[in-house]
């Protein structure tokens, strides 16, 4: 895997520096605060943040549960190695009613512990991570569970937090004051 960088390659954008539309942008949105990272950073870019918005908040308000939701992104932030993307799902996972034992193993992937269904949602983050697909098998496990949707809505929500976390990555976003990193060393 190669080394990310140490520090941030684009900064966030100072409140001093953005223009209107820039902060009526950030003061829109609704997960994570305006001031996150993320979004400061991003806003540098503020006509593809404009458009990138609306889906992102799409799929965090989607058809698929949100529990089920933050387990397959915090599998697939882990599986990226985006530790700013792994921390502020753990916050939003836990708001979802994943405990603190779910969270200290999804980086341990499907297995033990896990209910039938959580071991399906894992493995289907782990084989879009992998072979960009997802499995027969895997597919008949989901499709006994989710409706025509939420199988659209998955591999799109898996997709879309590959791209953040490699976008993460490579710019270098730092964690947000108060938000802690993995919580062990990756794979």
């Amino acid at each position: 895997m190669p080394t990310r960088p140490s520090t941030a390659r684009i900064e966030p954008l100072p409140a001093a520096e953005r223009t209107a539309s820039a902060q009526v942008l950030l003061d829109g949105v609704k997960v994570a605060g305006s001031d996150a990272n993320i979004f400061t950073t991003l806003v540098r870019a503020e006509g593809l943040t404009r458009r990138w918005l609306p889906f992102g908040g799409k799929l965090l308000n989607g058809k698929i549960p949100a529990r089920d939701r933050e387990l397959v992104i915090l599998r697939t932030g882990w599986n990226c190695g985006s530790e700013y993307e792994w921390a502020q799902h753990v916050v939003i996972g836990r708001s979802a009613g994943l405990t603190e034992e779910e969270l200290l193993r999804i980086p341990d992937g499907p297995g033990d512990g896990w209910s039938p269904f959580d071991v399906v949602l894992l493995q289907a983050a782990d084989e879009l991570h992998t072979g960009y697909c997802i499995t027969d098998a895997t597919w008949a496990a989901l499709s006994d569970v989710y409706d025509t949707q939420q199988l659209i809505e998955l591999p799109m929500l898996v997709g879309h937090y590959h791209m953040v976390a490699m976008t993460l990555n490579s710019l270098g976003v730092e964690l947000d004051a108060g938000l802690s990193g993995f919580p062990s060393a990756l794979p």
